[in-house]
């Protein structure tokens, strides 16, 4: 029987993240899981909000990738704390993965901490990592069928973003049908059309996300 063996690594999971969920807390750490498929825009729009907050707001980062360090060596770039998890083939981060990546970034010293997860709009949604919010970055290259082909991500989204929205009538995306299908899954989720090429809408998600920074406890 083999559905005891994936009941034990979900409790197992879970338990880390409510440990990791703990940690976070002590060091008054807001987390953010960041999900998307790949080329969706998780860095640009890491990048793009750091751009955009208080200076008072230090953040850091969790790159999670199946290999290279690509993505975490355009961070620490910018002087942002970073730290990359390989997973080797694995299709997403997990807790315990989490775990062991904290102790090499100054927690003390940061306020937000951004988790980019594997690219994938599958297996992300299933793993608790102990963050406060889950990010679904979808863009408009990828087309407006995704929250209807995966319903299962986007339902369990704090909020939507959907990148590169400067292209929309480039790729005739139909923003209605896209609305329609997320609000299926997940009716009250806001949704924020952006750009962080142009930097179109960014106000809205970074005036967004720091009230929920503000609000954590509430």
């Amino acid at each position: 029987m083999k559905i005891p063996v994936i009941k034990e690594i979900f409790n197992a999971n879970d338990q880390v993240a409510a440990e990791n969920r703990a940690i976070f807390k002590q060091d008054e750490l807001f987390v953010i899981n960041l999900m998307a498929s790949p080329g969706a825009g998780k860095t640009s729009l890491i990048l793009s909000t750091v751009s955009k907050l208080p200076e008072t707001v230090r953040p850091g980062v969790i790159e999670g990738d199946i290999a290279s360090s690509i993505d975490a060596d355009k961070i620490a770039s910018q002087n942002i704390p970073v730290v990359q998890i390989n997973t080797g083939g694995t299709c997403h981060l997990d807790a315990p993965m989490i775990r062991s990546a904290l102790p090499h970034l100054p927690l003390n010293n940061l306020d937000l901490l951004f988790i980019e997860n594997v690219g994938n709009l599958v297996c992300p949604a299933g793993f608790d990592l102990g963050a406060n919010l889950a990010v679904v970055v979808a863009s408009v290259s990828e087309g407006h069928d995704k929250p209807y082909k995966y319903p299962g991500i986007f339902a369990t989204a704090d909020a939507v973003i959907l990148n590169k929205s400067d292209l929309i009538e480039v790729f005739e995306f139909d923003m209605d049908f896209f609305r329609r299908g997320v609000e299926m899954v997940n009716a009250t989720v806001p949704i924020f059309p952006l750009s962080c090429r142009t930097g179109l809408g960014l106000e809205a998600w970074v005036k967004w996300l720091l009230e929920k920074m503000r609000n954590r406890d509430s």
